[in-house]
């Protein structure tokens, strides 16, 4: 799914940041149908918001989570903030970090860039859209 897609070296020709390769691939694995206006709201979230704070694969792949799993609004129910809260855990537990800053200095590399950094935060939303799935089929 959307790991494979990133993997396969999606949004590089485009140049696309962090959030932006999450979303966009999100939208085209997950159908999420979002139009360029919606993808456009993830620019700004790359390399931790510009300001190096909260990785900006993990904030891209909580606008895939809410895109995909709310209805209306956040406070509809608990749903978004249970997945969400399940995806910066896994996340932190691989990465041992959920700050741009140290994700950087510990996973960056010069011929990839953080590309690492965003293949885990593609697997991980991948597993928890999976789950989802799942649970609903029982």
């Amino acid at each position: 799914m959307l790991y494979d897609l990133i993997k396969s070296g999606f949004g590089e020709d485009e140049n696309y940041n962090c959030a932006e390769k999450i979303l966009y691939g999100a939208n085209e694995v997950y159908g999420l149908n979002l139009n360029k206006e919606a993808l456009k709201l993830s620019a700004g979230f790359g390399g931790g918001m510009g300001i190096e704070s909260v990785c900006g694969a993990l904030t891209g792949a909580v606008m895939a989570l809410s895109s995909k799993y709310v209805e209306d609004i956040a406070h509809e129910d608990d749903k978004i903030k249970i997945l969400s809260k399940k995806l910066f855990e896994r996340y932190e537990m691989e990465m041992d970090s959920l700050k741009c800053d140290e994700l950087k200095r510990k996973y960056k590399k010069e011929d990839i860039g953080c590309k690492n950094v965003i293949l885990s935060a593609a697997k991980i939303l991948d597993e928890i859209v999976k789950e989802d799935i799942q649970s609903n089929l029982k």
